[in-house]
């Protein structure tokens, strides 16, 4: 394939808005492209215009998987004004391809895509399968990698590669996430009259101080080598709707970047005690929910994988970790265990941020990376 279909192909998939939605678009567009090569495709429904792509190679005998996986959709562009060219508009300016999904993730996940076609037209021999897993909804609680671990598609897998950006940096674990809700109920009242009612909002302050306190015993506690101590804030509050009424509604959100050493069980279990404690006394009524649970993802540091990644390389690459998640901690879940490693074109800060770019000469030279890399691994 000629360098500048590549970058056309990119840019074709950036002008697909698939903010949080509408990834069956890029799914058919990479169908589409698969089988002009003769590579056929599953598309998996999530709901409507949400689909998830999946497509295997598989040479030879040997019972090794390798799993390329991306994510299809993207976060919202913000204020598009304030971007320098408009961000679905795929605009090259010198090195750099400019767009709202050019880092995270379409190059990572497009470049995946060219590197199966190009050993296909190459004929490259290995010995073993290739599977592209598309996915949708990472950004929104890591939809399509559930659902796909859920039915069975990573069940087979020996490794799995995630085209993330990590700007020739190699990430081999990452913290979990948990995201909470507390609605704290209360009773009305007037603001001059309290003893007739109860206050929601300050219900709310005793869970706020006495979850600061355990989770900062926590973090004092376990700490982890590789990813450090547990992370937890209150990022979201609402309550009371008159200045001089006492509120009987008010409602928190809470983050949690959990470690393995404390993982996401014990933590559910302690904000469900610290709820218990609280409504044992009689006017408290608070109610916990969970409503994001991602776990934490260790993998070995000098895995099959990574060896083979390190390889294609004069000078061995840094191993790193984050505090941000991603699909492996669905894929993770399947029925078996498999290397993972994150490596993808791009760097990582620049997801979610106005003139969000990729360099193209990264994005290009990361299709021969991930080319080499599935040889290798499954040579």
């Amino acid at each position: 394939m000629e360098r500048k279909e590549k970058i056309a192909i990119l840019q074709d998939v950036i002008r697909i808005k698939s903010v949080n939605d509408n990834e069956a678009e890029v799914a058919q567009y990479f169908a589409d492209l698969l089988k002009k090569y003769g590579i056929e495709s599953e598309r998996v429904q999530y709901k409507e215009g949400r689909d998830n792509l999946v497509a295997t190679v598989k040479k030879g005998k040997s019972e090794k998987v390798l799993g390329l996986t991306g994510h299809m959709d993207v976060v919202d562009a913000g204020d598009e004004a304030r971007w320098t060219y408009p961000p679905y508009d795929a605009v090259i300016e010198g090195n750099k391809l400019y767009g709202r999904g050019s880092t995270d993730m379409k190059s990572g996940l497009t470049a995946m895509i060219i590197a199966m076609i190009e050993l296909e037209e190459e004929k490259s021999e290995f010995d073993g399968a290739v599977k592209l897993l598309a996915t949708v909804g990472e950004e929104v609680g890591e939809l399509g990698a559930q659902q796909l671990t859920k039915a069975g598609y990573a069940d087979d897998l020996t490794g799995l590669l995630i085209g993330e950006p990590t700007n020739y940096n190699l990430l081999y674990a990452h913290m979990g996430s948990i995201n909470y809700s507390v609605i704290s109920y209360g009773k009305e009242a007037h603001s001059s009259m309290p003893e007739e009612g109860f206050n929601a909002i300050n219900h709310l302050n005793q869970f706020i101080t006495k979850v600061n306190q355990k989770m900062t015993e926590v973090a004092n506690s376990y700490v982890n080598k590789e990813l450090g101590r547990t992370i937890h804030n209150v990022t979201v509050i609402k309550g009371g709707n008159q200045v001089n009424s006492i509120p009987n509604y008010a409602e928190l959100q809470g983050n949690i970047r959990s470690i393995p050493d404390f993982d996401n069980e014990k933590i559910k279990e302690l904000l469900s005690d610290i709820v218990d404690e609280l409504n044992e006394e009689s006017e408290y009524k608070l109610e916990l929910t969970i409503d994001y649970n991602k776990i934490p993802v260790q993998a070995e540091k000098n895995s099959t994988l990574i060896q083979t990644i390190q390889k294609q390389f004069d000078a061995p690459l840094p191993l790193i970790t984050a505090a941000g998640t991603t699909d492996a901690a669905e894929f993770t879940k399947a029925k078996n265990t498999f290397d993972v490693v994150v490596f993808g074109p791009g760097v990582p800060t620049l997801p979610h941020k106005v003139d969000e770019y990729v360099e193209i000469d990264n994005y290009m030279d990361m299709i021969d990376k991930y080319k080499a890399i599935i040889k290798s691994y499954l040579a």
